[in-house]
Formats: structure tokens, C-alpha cells, sequence
């Protein structure tokens, strides 16, 4: 059954797509010019909104998208028909031959992968795309950097495979800059030992993410940059290349106060009482909890914004609904807004605060918060 459209809603995100706009330009003025913009929209588009927010990069002048599997790509082929598409993850056996079909750019790491793939071209008579991935001590995908020359070869020896990029995916760029520079070297290496054929001009060869992009004018042959969380105004990482970018946030996330109460001192507050009040209160009850993307590890630790001010959540975060403490603002009433990521008047709680609390990091928070909770669109371009 459909929402009635006068319902009013309890919690939701609002999405910016204008300051998206605005912060993929930014971000493309402050890359060297050469420099393709993949744009991530992997997981949803990080739960912004996959429909709106690539429609949205591909009128703001994205090079191409990156997803994480097949159905994604899928999806977003619905939405840009001839816009290229990375998939960063590996197919399934099955999936292989519907590669073609979705006109995808396939991330491979074995010979065994190449092989089937070429098989699954060759039925579909029809070339596919693929991107070499070598593992440079991240340990998950890709073939292993002293192991790359027989995926190479068996690429390039492919029918129906054509090689369009080579890449990699640092671990630590974060928090490691050491291991950072080392994973750069032996990608490097490899390029240059095993691909000192390849026709450069031609392929996508990328490395930095958004948390990686500190070094990006040094990076040699690279010509490509995988953009995820920065485009959504979350900077990973202080970096010198992007220091001057003002990324604005594109995702904050809203509930309304569903009561407001006054408690006796000693009360114990939700769940195992674990916040006893210290003083005659008032609370007010929040139409959000952990069913909506509240973290538990929030209770007794986050804030949220009520009137534009700092109010502390009380007691542990429940499915359906959060309480905080609004003593200090007798004004507030049922069916306030509430705010717990983004800003209302001057104040402000930024995702990475709310992350850190939460004891996470940004991409979850993202990704956690649910489908009950809708995503609403601010689309004017603005300044």
C-alpha cells in the first residue's frame, strides 16, 4: 500500500543534490586536467539515493561511474544507457555472461576469470571491457603485484577482451602514509615490468580515492580518480591537493518529536535503565531508533539538535524511538524537528562527529540508515 501523500513523515534524510553539483565541480577545478572523475555510486550511492544521484553526476559532468556488483550496474544502466560502468567487485560464475549484455567494464584478478569471461564475450559476440586489478597489500581483490604478468598476458591474449584500465586500492591512506607510498611503488613497478607495452594514452590507470588523493600530482601515469565519499562533502582524510575544496555536506538526516514528558529524579531511562536522572527533567521522545539507522553504540553518548541546541540522548537508542534530554529548553513541543546528522540554524553535528560516537566510520553510518527512513531531494543549483 502507498503512503498517503498528506501523511506527514516521523524521520527522514534530506539529500542536497545543488551542493552535489557544487562539490563535484570543485573537486574536478582542483584535479590536474587530464584527471577522468569516476564517480562511486556503489551501495546506493553510499544510501543517498542510487536514481537521483547518478542522474545528477551525469548532468554535473562525471567521466564515468564505478559500482560494486552487476546488479548495480544494472540499475544503473536504466538511468544512463550509454554511460560507462566499472564494476569494482568480482562476478559470480553465472554472472559472467550477462556482462556483455549490461555493456559493463569488468574488474578482473585471475587467469580463471579471464578465461570465462572470454568464453561469455565470444557466446554474446560481442567484445567486453576489462580492468586489471593487482593487489598491492590490500588483500582482498586482485591478483597479487609479483604475481600480475600471467593475468596480463592472458587478457591481452583474450578474443574478445580488451584491456581498458589497470588499477589498485590502497588499505591506509588514512593512516598509513608509509605503507600508502609502498603500495604506490609496487603498483608502479608492475606497470612498468609487466606493462611497459601498454598504449597509456588509451587506459585508465587509477589508484587514489578520496582519502588518497594527497598525492595524486606526483602519481606518475595515473589519469583517473575514484571519487566516493568527498563528492557527498565528507572528506576522509585532510589532504594537500584538496585542502582548498569547501565540500559542502549533501546528506542529513531528520526526525520529529513524537512526545515530550516530565520525569522525577531517579528515574531510569529506557532499556536496563542505563541513565538514571541526575534531576527533575524533561524528555523528549524522538520518532527514530536503530530500525531507522540510530546506532545503539550512540546511547548515552550522542546529541541531536533540537531548536538549535545540543540536547543529549538519554538512555539506550530503541528500535522505533530515541529520548533525549531537553530540561534546558522548556519551549520545545511535539512535532519539533530534530536533527542528528546536519545543521539547524547556526548549530551543527557534523556525520563524521555523529560517526565517531557511534563508534564507526561515515560509509557505514551511511549505508546503515534504512529504507523506512525516505530520502527527500533538494534539487536548486543555488550559488
Amino acid at each position: 500500500m502507498s503512503r498517503p501523500a498528506s501523511l506527514p513523515y516521523r524521520c527522514w534524510a534530506e539529500i542536497d543534490l545543488a551542493a552535489l553539483e557544487r562539490n563535484l565541480r570543485r573537486i574536478r577545478a582542483a584535479l590536474p586536467p587530464h584527471m577522468k572523475y569516476v564517480a562511486v555510486v556503489k551501495a546506493d550511492a553510499y544510501g543517498h539515493g542510487l536514481h537521483h544521484i547518478a542522474a545528477r553526476l551525469m548532468h554535473s559532468g562525471a567521466d564515468l561511474f564505478a559500482v560494486a556488483n552487476l546488479s548495480e550496474a544494472a540499475a544503473l544502466r536504466e538511468i544512463g544507457s550509454d554511460w560507462p560502468i566499472l564494476v569494482l567487485g568480482a562476478l559470480l560464475p553465472e554472472e559472467m555472461r550477462f556482462a556483455p549484455e549490461y555493456d559493463v567494464t569488468v574488474t578482473v584478478s585471475s587467469v580463471e576469470e579471464v578465461e570465462k569471461l572470454d568464453r561469455a564475450a565470444a557466446a554474446a559476440r560481442r567484445h567486453l571491457d576489462v580492468h586489471l586489478k593487482i593487489d598491492t597489500g590490500m588483500g582482498r581483490l586482485g591478483v597479487w603485484h609479483e604475481e600480475a604478468g600471467p593475468v596480463y598476458r592472458a587478457i591481452r591474449s583474450a578474443a574478445y577482451l580488451r584491456l581498458a584500465g589497470v588499477f589498485t586500492h590502497f588499505s591506509s591512506s588514512d593512516d598509513d602514509a608509509a605503507f600508502t607510498a609502498e603500495q604506490r611503488r609496487r603498483f608502479l613497478a608492475v606497470l612498468d615490468r609487466e606493462c611497459a607495452d601498454l598504449d597509456r594514452e588509451r587506459l585508465l590507470i587509477h589508484a587514489d580515492n578520496s582519502a588518497g588523493l594527497d598525492t595524486i600530482e606526483q602519481a606518475g601515469p595515473f589519469n583517473a580518480v575514484r571519487v566516493g565519499l568527498l563528492q557527498f562533502g565528507i572528506r576522509p582524510v585532510a589532504n594537500s591537493l584538496l585542502s582548498d575544496v569547501q565540500a559542502e555536506p549533501v546528506f542529513s538526516f531528520r526526525a520529529r518529536v513524537g512526545l515530550v514528558k516530565n520525569l522525577p529524579a531517579g528515574t531510569g531511562i529506557s532499556y536496563g535503565r542505563t541513565h538514571i536522572l541526575k534531576r527533575d527533567s524533561r524528555v523528549a521522545i524522538l520518532t527514530a531508533g536503530y530500525g531507522d539507522g540510530v546506532p545503539r553504540a550512540v546511547s548515552n553518548r550522542g546529541q541531536v539538535l533540537v531548536r538549535g541546541r545540543r540536547c543529549p540522548i538519554l538512555g539506550r537508542v530503541t528500535m522505533d524511538q530515541t529520548i533525549v534530554d531537553v530540561t534546558d529548553l522548556p519551549e520545545v513541543v511535539a512535532g519539533d524537528d530534530a536533527v542528528l546528522v546536519g545543521r539547524q540554524d547556526a548549530a551543527e553535528i557534523p556525520l563524521a562527529e555523529f560517526s565517531r560516537l557511534a563508534d564507526t566510520i561515515p560509509w557505514e553510518t551511511l549505508c546503515s540508515v534504512t529504507k523506512r527512513v525516505p530520502r527527500l531531494y533538494r534539487t536548486s543549483l543555488g550559488v
